[in-house]
């Protein structure tokens, strides 16, 4: 069984010159540039974990506050109706005459000018 272009007493020239030479330099360069594709994306994998843990972090982090900010607004919440629910009619006196107050010195100050 004989290779085309390796014949019995060829020469190592004949087989360069066959064109099996020029396959191997071809297919060489085609997996140097996949090697370089490969890589690339392996780094770009590598990158988009990194930035996915760091978000999951930052999430993780504003649902804890988030859950703070709620229990807070809760109980501020609370404490409102709270207020809304008693007589406060002294502390509705004591801010209708600060209002009163205020409106008065106003209207004084503006009569001076």
């Amino acid at each position: 069984m004989r290779r085309a272009g390796l014949g019995e007493g060829s020469q190592a020239g004949n087989y360069v010159a066959s064109g099996y030479s020029v396959y191997e330099e071809e297919n060489e360069h085609l997996q140097e540039g996949l090697r370089a594709k490969v890589s690339a994306l392996k780094h770009l994998s590598i990158d988009i974990g990194t930035e996915v843990k760091y978000q999951n972090k930052m999430l993780q982090e504003m649902d804890t506050d988030f859950d703070s900010t709620g229990g807070l607004l809760g109980a501020t919440m609370g404490r409102l109706k709270l207020l809304a629910r008693g007589s406060q009619t002294r502390i509705f006196c004591y801010v209708f005459l600060f209002a009163l107050f205020v409106f008065f010195v106003l209207y004084w100050v503006i009569r001076l000018r």
